[in-house]
């Protein structure tokens, strides 16, 4: 297991629901008391009544995580994409603001949308999305992030291997075969310069240039950076009038600069073929509105990759707040991390596979 055991104490258990409530006054909404915990690790989310009848969500930011600046960055990111009319949801501005501080904690509130996850074995249900996230994107480009990261090998890859290693998060009998996978996956991925963040847009330029003189270079924009399908809500056709059908996009805390198949790849499953086909649905639907770079398909496993570190890391790093060795009790173990050096094995394997095609 981690070396480092789950602490007694931390910033979120301070977060009691007479703070939750307390918050929601400062800002003008008064609850009834009935507020649910909903799924959420990163932050803390919390559904709360009103005593008009209205529903809400907040959230609570984790400490130290992002800065205010940050938080701001994304929100301004959400208000764009609602005023482009794209069913995000957007946290609502109180009292002249989206970020508020209460006890300890920054925190939003958004209004509340039901929904189920997407069925993405329906090709029109993957088309239906395709069309919005092209339309994401559309607005993503219209001008780069100054305060958000990018997603890039340093950053998810790099960093996250060089935390673990220096965390001692890796046990002994593993630690030799995970740290070479992790830098033969690495190395194969610091390969493909758009996820290099080394390189600035003119050096990209010229390697495309290079390599196929009159194409233009691959695109970085803003993204929604961790669009899983438990980030879709799905609102069926029969729904009141008051809720539009399709999907509604949530929790863009992890917005960030990127190539737009990261926002394409976490919703594809399954065997190749299988992929293929949902690659088609989505590729389908957005080009309805935007030009999809078949180009960037050759980042579909290096981005998978990344997220494999990424995630390690990310549960290592959490390890002291109490709900993860509650949610993750098989985190840490020798096991865990021989089944990631086989699973960073397989990923080397498919990264020099030829990518999925449309």
């Amino acid at each position: 297991m981690p070396s480092t055991s789950p602490t007694a104490s931390h910033p979120f258990q301070a977060l009691t629901p007479d703070v939750v409530q307390d918050a929601l006054a400062s800002v003008g909404l008064l609850g009834d008391g009935r507020q649910m915990a909903l799924s959420s690790y990163e932050n803390r989310v919390y559904q709360a009544h009103l005593d008009d009848g209205r529903k809400v969500v907040a959230k609570f930011y984790r400490p130290q995580r992002w800065t205010r600046a940050q938080i701001e960055e994304e929100h301004a990111f959400s208000a764009e994409l609602a005023a482009a009319e794209i069913p995000v949801v957007a946290p609502l501005m109180l009292n002249g603001q989206t970020l508020h501080h209460h006890g300890g904690f920054d925190f939003s509130v958004s209004p509340w949308r039901g929904g189920r996850q997407p069925e993405l074995e329906d090709g029109e249900v993957l088309e239906w999305i395709g069309r919005f996230l092209a339309r994401i994107h559309s607005v993503g480009t219209a001008h780069p992030f100054v305060h958000r990261p990018a997603l890039d090998v340093a950053s998810f890859g790099v960093a996250a291997r060089d935390w673990l290693l220096g965390h001692d998060k890796v046990p002994l009998d593993v630690q030799s075969a995970w740290a070479k996978a992790a830098q033969d996956a690495i190395d194969l991925i610091a390969t493909h310069a758009l996820l290099t963040g080394a390189r600035g847009q003119k050096d990209l330029n010229n390697l495309t240039n290079e390599a196929n003189p009159g194409a233009s270079a691959m695109q970085t924009l803003r993204l929604h950076g961790d669009c899983h399908p438990g980030n879709i809500l799905w609102t069926p056709l029969e729904v009141p009038a008051s809720q539009l059908p399709g999907p509604h996009f949530v929790d863009l805390d992890d917005c960030r600069s990127g190539p737009a198949v990261q926002d394409l790849w976490m919703l594809l499953s399954g065997d190749r073929a299988q992929q293929t086909r949902q690659l088609a649905a989505l590729v389908d639907g957005y080009e309805q509105f935007r030009p999809f770079d078949a180009r960037e398909l050759a980042l579909l496993e290096p981005l998978r990759t990344l997220r494999l570190l990424h995630y390690s890391a990310w549960l290592a790093r959490r390890w002291e707040d109490p709900i993860f060795a509650i949610n993750f009790p098989w985190f840490g173990s020798s096991d865990y991390w021989q089944g990631q050096v086989v699973m960073l094995q397989d990923q080397l394997e498919a990264m020099q596979q030829p990518p999925l095609a449309v």
